[in-house]
């Protein structure tokens, strides 16, 4: 382990506290959390005056002209200084906060904006908010096939990069679970698969786990993820599918994928849905079963009934679907990656989480919890 410097070399710009309870942005603050905890960071996180109305004006000018108003964030200053410069915006307005607080930039000698949604279809629509986003060295996106179009408008500082999990939060070992829940579906899900599947609930006993309200806030967003994970974990299949596959008019048919696939690799859930049909989710999930496609009319039984029929086959996707999420898609490795890009020193990676759940070297639940965090340093 390496001692960490006198300095915070790391400066986080983090919106959980404008944003905090958003249920899609959980994985953001669980990314910043892990990097706080890996590596030498301060994170900075501001809030929005409560006295102030600016914060849905602020946005609503910034699509119609290249204006970039405060939206109500008091003024801080960042110490410094600073090796790298770090935030996570969740859409393109987003970038209207962290244009608020002045000189971030100028204490840091790299910055980094990870992007999470941006559809190609939508970029016009979102231009008075990409000079803030030309500002940074390096724009990353989860979406890859948005990659191109934007690196046309602010030069080639983009780049594609993958969502990835917290694969020790999610892993059930090494006190693995019994997985009582048969099927797990949170968000969006093909209706015909929907109600194939609360027919089996209805008629066979099946324990189907489903949203059944809509809400887009939830009430602690760590308390969330952690359920999140205990549920997947308990779970023998867990349900995937592209990003608003159901909305090909927010999408313009774009195919992109987000975290659904890599929390149901880390949890050892066999997958059921649809692989994504683009360029990279082959390269990332290029293991046999790492999705077991049930097509969205339906089929779900007799594909479920095919797996249970093969206890083997199930052991086989659920250890292979672990190991490559502690071995590539932790967070550590996203941050690793980062780091590169800035000329940082990057981290080791995470054999030991691997070998146990291969079954190599079992270890107890003390040292698992601790491993992470100490072999990344």
């Amino acid at each position: 382990m390496v001692d960490r410097p006198d300095r915070p070399r790391v400066l986080i710009f983090s919106l959980r506290n404008i944003f905090g309870r958003a249920l899609n942005r959980g994985p953001h603050y669980e990314f910043e959390d892990i990097i706080n905890e890996i590596d030498s960071a301060e994170l900075v996180a501001p809030r929005l005056d409560p006295a102030s109305r600016r914060a849905s004006l602020a946005t609503r000018l910034a699509y119609h002209a290249p204006v970039a108003l405060n939206p109500g964030i008091p003024k801080m200053a960042a110490k410094g200084p600073y090796d790298l410069l770090f935030t996570i915006c969740g859409f393109p307005q987003d970038l209207i906060m962290f244009n608020a607080v002045e000189h971030l930039r100028d204490v840091c000698k790299t910055s980094v904006c990870l992007l999470d949604e941006l559809w190609a279809k939508d970029i016009h629509k979102h231009r008075h908010f990409l000079p803030i986003l030309a500002k940074f060295d390096v724009v990353l996106q989860y979406h890859s096939q948005s990659v191109k179009p934007l690196s046309e408008l602010i030069g080639p500082r983009c780049r594609y990069f993958p969502p990835g999990v917290d694969a020790s939060l999610f892993c059930p070992y090494p006190d693995p679970p019994t997985r009582v829940v048969d099927v797990y579906s949170m968000g969006r899900r093909p209706a015909a698969v929907h109600q194939k599947l609360l027919g089996m609930a209805r008629d066979a006993g099946l324990f189907y786990v489903h949203d059944t309200i809509s809400g887009s806030q939830a009430i602690e967003p760590r308390e969330h993820r952690a359920q999140v994970a205990n549920l997947a974990k308990r779970s023998r299949y867990f349900l995937v599918n592209p990003g608003k596959f159901d909305s090909p008019e927010e999408t313009g048919h774009q195919v992109e994928f987000g975290y659904r696939y890599f929390e149901g690799a880390a949890a050892g859930a066999i997958m059921l849905g649809e692989r994504p049909n683009n360029e990279v989710f082959p390269s990332l999930f290029d293991w046999p079963d790492a999705v077991t496609e049930v097509p969205q009319s339906g089929e779900v039984d007799r594909v479920i009934g095919e797996l249970d029929r093969d206890p083997g086959r199930q052991d086989r996707i659920r250890r292979t679907g672990m190991e490559q999420a502690l071995l590539r898609h932790d967070w550590v490795y996203r941050w690793e990656t980062i780091l590169e890009a800035a000329g940082l020193r990057p981290m080791p990676g995470l054999a030991a989480l691997a070998g146990l759940v291969s079954g190599h070297r079992p270890i107890g639940p003390s040292e698992f919890n601790h491993e992470r965090r100490l072999s990344a340093r």
